[in-house]
C-alpha cells in the first residue's frame, strides 16, 4: 500500500490494470463441487496468474459481488474471506453485478491507498430451487409481483417493443443465437455450445411471445476471481497486463410502468462513461470486438445499439451480414456469451470480461480475434432491473 503521490497539490492518479484471472466453470450443474471451492479454485488460478502472489501478503483489499438470496442466507460476505485468503483484511461487498464491482476495485486503486485488489464473483443456480421465484420476488410487490406468471415474460415484452420500433427481425435475433451458441463450442468453459440452425431457434417451443426457448440463457455455476493492480506494481507481477481504460455504470427506474421498453437506457448511459473515461468519441470504429449480454437473443442487439456500435436498427442487419461473427469487422461476444457459456447469475459481468482480457491477451485459443487492441465489456443485471455497467480494456 503506497501513499498517493502529490505534486504542485494535484494528485497523480494511478493507471490500473488486471494482471491475473480465474475460472472455475461453466457447468450447468457442478454437484461435485461446493460454492466456497469454486472459488478457492478461481482464486488460486487467478493468484498463480498474477505472478504467484501471496493474498496475505500482496493483496492490499478483496471485493466480492454477491446477492444473499442468490446464496440463500444474508449476510453472505461473511463467508467469503477463508477461501479468498481475506481474513482479517479489507473486505468489500458489492450487491450488483459483477462490472460494477469491477469498477470498486478499480476506484479503490485510482485512489492511491490500495495497490493490489482481488475481485471475486461466482454463481451457483443448480443449487436454488426457487431460482425464477427469486426473480419474482425481485417484482414490483404491489404493482406486479401479484399478476403472478413467470417473470421473463418482461423479456417477451421488450423484446416485441424492441422489434417493432427499431425493425429488427425475430429471424435476426434466431442468428444471435445460433452465432453465439456456434462461438461456445470450442470455449472450453462454455457450458451450452451447440451446433444450431435458424430455423431450430425459430422453431424451438415458444416461451414468452415473441421469446422462444433457445433464445433464453441458461444458468450455469462457475466464478471468477480478478487480480487488479496500478501502474507501478502492474509490470512487476505480469509482462502482459491489460489496462481498464474507462468503466461506467448506471442504475435506471425498475418501474415497468415508467421505463422505456425500446432502448437499453441503462447501457448507453454506462458506456457514455467509460467511453468518456477512455477517450473513445467513435466506438464503432475504435472499438475491436465487446462481449455483451445476451440474456435474452435480442438483447445482443440492443445492447450493441445502446453501445453505439452500431446506429438504431442496424444491429440485426450486421449481424445477418456477418459482421459481428469471429471472422467479422466487429466481433460480438467470440465466447458464446451467455446464450453459449450460460448464465452464472451475479458473475455475469465477469464472465464478459474474462473474454475481453484472454483476447486482448492473446491466450483465447482456437476463437482468438486478430490484432485486436480494445475489447468492451457490458453488463445487465437482468429482470426487472434496469441497472448495467461497461468496461473499456485495451492492451497497450
Amino acid at each position: 500500500m503506497t501513499i498517493p503521490f502529490i505534486k504542485n497539490g494535484v494528485r497523480k492518479l494511478s493507471d490500473v490494470a488486471i494482471v491475473g484471472v480465474g475460472c472455475t466453470g461453466f457447468k450447468s450443474v457442478t454437484p461435485d463441487i461446493s460454492y466456497k471451492e469454486m472459488m478457492f479454485e478461481a482464486a488460486t488460478r487467478a493468484y498463480q496468474d498474477a505472478g504467484n502472489i501471496s493474498p496475505r501478503r500482496d493483496i492490499d483489499a478483496f471485493i466480492s459481488v454477491a446477492e444473499d438470496y442468490w446464496e440463500g442466507f444474508s449476510i453472505f460476505d461473511e463467508f467469503v474471506p477463508d477461501q479468498l485468503g481475506a481474513v482479517m483484511r479489507h473486505l468489500f461487498t458489492v450487491s450488483g453485478d459483477s462490472i460494477i464491482g469491477l469498477s470498486t476495485a478499480y476506484m479503490l486503486i485510482k485512489t492511491g491507498y490500495f495497490d493490489v485488489v482481488a475481485l471475486e464473483s461466482h454463481g451457483k443456480p443448480s443449487d436454488l430451487l426457487t431460482l425464477y421465484d427469486v426473480v419474482s420476488f425481485a417484482m414490483d410487490p404491489v404493482l406486479n409481483r401479484p399478476l403472478g406468471g413467470h417473470p421473463f415474460y418482461v423479456g417477451g415484452l421488450e423484446m416485441n417493443r424492441f422489434l417493432c420500433e427499431t425493425g429488427n427481425t425475430k429471424e435476426q435475433c434466431a442468428m444471435v443465437v445460433a452465432k453465439n451458441k456456434g462461438n461456445a463450442l470450442p470455449n472450453p468453459y462454455a457450458a451450452y455450445g451447440a451446433d444450431v440452425e435458424v430455423e431450430d431457434v425459430l422453431c424451438s417451443n415458444p416461451r414468452f411471445y415473441p421469446l422462444n426457448r433457445l433464445d433464453i440463457s441458461q444458468p450455469a455455476d462457475g466464478g471468477i476471481v480478478l487480480v487488479l493492480a496500478s501502474d507501478e506494481v502492474a509490470h512487476k507481477l505480469n509482462d502482459n497486463p491489460i489496462w481498464v481504460r474507462g468503466v461506467g455504470w448506471i442504475c435506471e427506474t425498475p418501474s415497468l410502468e415508467t421505463r422505456c421498453w425500446s432502448e437499453a437506457i441503462y447501457a448507453r448511459m454506462a458506456a457514455q462513461m467509460a467511453y468518456k473515461k477512455a477517450g473513445i468519441t467513435t466506438p464503432s470504429r475504435e472499438v475491436d470486438f465487446a462481449e455483451v449480454d445476451d440474456m435474452f437473443s435480442y438483447k445482443e442487439l440492443q445492447h450493441m445499439e445502446a453501445l453505439r456500435l452500431c446506429g438504431k436498427g442496424q444491429a440485426g442487419k450486421l449481424t445477418e451480414e456477418g459482421v459481428t461473427g469471429i471472422d467479422g469487422d466487429l466481433p460480438i461476444n467470440p465466447s458464446g456469451g451467455m446464450l453459449g457459456m450460460g448464465w452464472p447469475l451475479e458473475a455475469s459481468g465477469l464472465q464478459r470480461l474474462l473474454e475481453v482480457v484472454l483476447q486482448l491477451r492473446g491466450e483465447a485459443g482456437s476463437r482468438q480475434l486478430a490484432d485486436v487492441e480494445v475489447g468492451v465489456a457490458q453488463s445487465w443485471r437482468g429482470i426487472p432491473t434496469t441497472t448495467g455497467a461497461v468496461a473499456v480494456m485495451s492492451n497497450c
